[in-house]
């Protein structure tokens, strides 16, 4: 129960401040938040341009590259081990982009702007650390650090039932890291010589074969990863979260702490235990379609317009998780298996730009407007054409429109997986139905028919808004005008890994 009443304490103290008699001139104020802002934009740039020198000098060899190592507690052979492959390059490149645009997204500071930068700040160190981390104790210690983030954020900054919501965030993937770590130490125990380092992990396969013990260690996996991910019927947590989280901490929850949970099932449960990912890669496809059709149909039925983009994070984490245990069946060739996985993993990347624009689009809606509600707008093309242009672009991009990214992804997902699962793969198109269905009546209830009268002098969004907003479409559009650069990166990791010649 403390942890429900540190985000109090936080505010609170904080909130002090604001009680002093002396307290300076609103101008003042903005201008010091700006400078915040733009001195934190610049320091969370700086990881961004470090991975697109990276991307020039990676060489695509299937194994991992740019490998820094450090010994940190030899007795239990753990090490800070950092490195790059066509798996983690992609997804560490997104995260930093992410971090850039949210960071320099104009939101409610509530008169807190550093605490707020530096926790924004903080959590783009440890998610860069997880998707790099090549060694299973560091691992850990990134994915568990990242939630402490998140739950301020969205608890100090959130608005609505904020505090309640950033509690049962942190408790249910909290929970679920429990029987991960057990997994990892269960992992760590079966190899000969006990290591945390992922690439010696891969190399002996220390659970090959199957039986009960690695039964029970895939399980612990999978909890903790299907709670981050999150995957039916480990959900719940997510819309709450979404819906009262600020929009920029909203953007980071879908477009990057999502992807913990879908890396992990790629980096570690297919890689490191794949006879026993074989055996339950059924169940788990018939899990991903499930969150597929169901995702679709509850954001259908959503009237608020944030909780209606987080159920679709539901749906689309589907895709991903159809596709990679297509990857990890075990039977069908080789070449679709790599497809399936190169879909899957193309899918967190496109995901994260387009859920990260939407919600941050949502943002500025809530500024704006005040409600989320989609029965309260209306019209607003007439009134706000950069509003209602970037946000047609990220809605016809979410429900797989040719020519942008998340077409590129689901296409190659459906490839894949029809040459394993047939039939899995023609029920889950039934989504993408729905979620054209979903978006194309957002977009009406949003910027179609008359403009109320109260909308009459709504504003359209700002520099700021544009540029934050056309950084992560214009990305969207290049994946799905000229995919290669990103797919050949891919499928440098997927090929390998599923033993294509």
């Amino acid at each position: 129960m403390a942890f429900a009443f540190v985000p109090r304490s936080v505010s609170g103290a904080l909130a002090s401040a604001d009680d002093a008699p002396a307290a300076p001139p609103e101008g003042h104020v903005r201008a010091t938040e700006r400078r915040l802002q733009a001195a934190a934009t610049a320091v969370a740039a700086v990881p961004l341009v470090l991975l697109v020198v990276a991307w020039l000098r990676f060489q695509g060899t299937g194994a991992f590259e740019l490998v820094e190592a450090v010994a940190w507690i030899p007795t239990l052979g753990v090490g800070y081990r950092v490195g790059v492959d066509g798996l983690s390059l992609p997804l560490a490149a997104m995260t930093a982009l992410i971090f850039v645009v949210s960071i320099a997204y104009p939101v409610d500071l509530r008169g807190r702007p550093l605490p707020y930068f530096a926790l924004m700040l903080f959590l783009e160190g440890v998610s860069l650390g997880l998707f790099l981390a090549l060694d299973l104790f560091l691992f850990f210690v990134f994915w568990d650090v990242s939630l402490v983030g998140m739950y301020f954020l969205i608890g100090a900054w959130g608005h609505g039932d904020a505090q309640r919501s950033a509690l049962k965030f942190f408790i249910y993937t909290f929970a679920g890291s429990l029987p991960l770590l057990l997994a990892i130490l269960g992992l760590y125990l079966a190899a000969d010589p006990r290591t945390f380092d992922l690439a010696d992990l891969g190399r002996q396969q220390p659970l090959a074969g199957g039986g009960l013990y690695a039964t029970l260690v895939f399980l612990g996996f999978f909890i903790g990863f299907a709670v981050k991910t999150p995957l039916v019927p480990f959900h719940t947590w997510l819309p709450p979260a979404h819906v009262d989280a600020p929009a920029p901490a909203s953007a980071v929850l879908a477009g990057v702490l999502l992807k913990m949970g879908t890396y992990g099932f790629v980096r570690v449960m297919l890689t490191l235990m794949p006879d026993t990912f074989a055996r339950f890669a059924f169940p788990l496809a018939l899990l991903a379609v499930v969150a597929i059709v169901y995702g679709a149909l509850v954001a259908l039925a959503q009237s608020n317009l944030k909780r209606l983009i987080a159920y679709t994070s539901v749906n689309h984490m589907g895709y991903v998780i159809l596709g990679v245990a297509a990857a990890g069946a075990g039977f069908g060739s080789a070449e679709a298996r790599a497809i399936a996985l190169v879909g899957a993993t193309t899918e967190m990347v496109a995901h994260g730009l387009i859920t990260g624009a939407l919600f941050l689009i949502s943002g500025s809606m809530l500024l704006r407007g005040g409600t989320y509600e989609l029965d309260a707008y209306g019209g607003l093309a007439a009134r706000a054409r950069f509003l209602t242009g970037l946000t047609v672009v990220a809605a016809f991009a979410s429900l797989g429109l040719p020519g942008l990214a998340g077409f590129v992804a689901e296409f190659q997902v459906f490839a894949g997986t029809l040459s394993v699962y047939p039939w899995l793969a023609g029920v889950s198109l039934l989504g993408i139905v729905v979620t054209a269905a979903l978006f194309l009546r957002m977009l009406q209830k949003l910027f179609l028919g008359p403009l109320p009268e109260r909308w009459k002098a709504f504003p359209d969004l700002g520099p700021a808004e544009i540029g934050a907003l056309g950084a992560l479409l214009v990305l969207v559009i290049a994946i799905g005008v000229a995919p290669a650069w990103l797919l050949n990166m891919i499928d440098s990791f997927a090929g390998p890994l599923v033993g294509r010649p």
